[in-house]
C-alpha cells in the first residue's frame, strides 16, 4: 500500500472543494490512482503526466476541470511508493506545481 503526505498548500486547498469534489478526488485516488500506482502504469483516463515546467511533477485529473499534482517522495515503507500531494483545484494548479 503506498504511503502519502499532503504539503499545506494542498490541505488548504481540499478545504476549500466542495464536499462533492472532494468525494469525487478520494473515489479516483482509491478505485484507480492507487491500483495503477502499484502496477506502474496509469490508465489513461487519469491523464497522468509530467508537469512540464517543474520536472518531477506530475498531474493527475480526477474530475473534467479537476486537477491534482504531487511527486514522489522517498519510501517511508520498503517497496511501497510514497507520494506527496503538492497542489490541488482546477486547471489553474498547473500554474504553480
Amino acid at each position: 500500500m503506498p504511503t502519502f503526505e499532503v504539503l499545506p498548500r494542498f490541505a488548504a486547498a481540499l478545504d476549500e472543494l466542495t464536499s462533492e469534489q472532494r468525494r469525487r478526488f478520494r473515489r479516483v485516488v482509491r478505485g484507480a490512482f492507487v491500483p495503477d500506482l502499484r502496477t506502474g502504469k496509469f490508465r489513461a483516463g487519469l491523464r497522468v503526466k509530467g508537469v512540464r515546467a517543474a520536472p518531477g511533477v506530475y498531474e493527475l485529473t480526477w474530475a473534467p476541470d479537476g486537477r491534482a499534482t504531487w511527486e514522489y517522495g522517498p519510501e517511508r515503507i520498503c517497496g511501497s511508493r510514497h507520494i506527496v500531494w503538492r497542489r490541488i483545484g482546477r486547471h489553474d494548479v498547473l500554474s504553480g506545481p
